[in-house]
């Protein structure tokens, strides 16, 4: 696959955003989330469980790959998170693609919410 047709394919619009954690005046914990870097991206795959005939519980899990910048170099599993479409995603493993700088590739999960149980 040429370059061009690389980066002509990333037409998903995503935003990262980080998880900061702030006291209150009673010193309770609060974490907030603010937007870190938007940018396009290629989106690829969702998938959901199936048992027997009927489905169970949809995963919702997503694949984003994105061009290399020292922006989201810095991205990690544990205080980052992506905004897809209108939902929230957590990032589950971050790969660097061989460590090329050329693209990195993000492997999230919808969270599973108390109406879905």
């Amino acid at each position: 696959m040429t370059s061009t047709a690389r980066i002509a394919r990333k037409n998903a619009r995503i935003t990262f955003q980080r998880c900061t954690v702030e006291s209150d005046r009673y010193r309770n914990q609060i974490r907030t989330w603010t937007d870190y870097f938007t940018c396009s991206a290629y989106a690829n795959t969702y998938a959901a469980y199936e048992d027997g005939k009927t489905v169970t519980y949809e995963n919702r899990s997503v694949t984003f790959e994105t061009r290399y910048c020292p922006e989201l170099s810095a991205v990690n599993s544990t205080e980052y998170r992506i905004l897809f479409n209108g939902e929230q995603y957590d990032i589950l493993s971050v790969d660097a693609m061989n460590y090329q700088k050329d693209s990195l590739r993000f492997t999230c999960q919808r969270p599973k919410r108390q109406e879905e149980v």
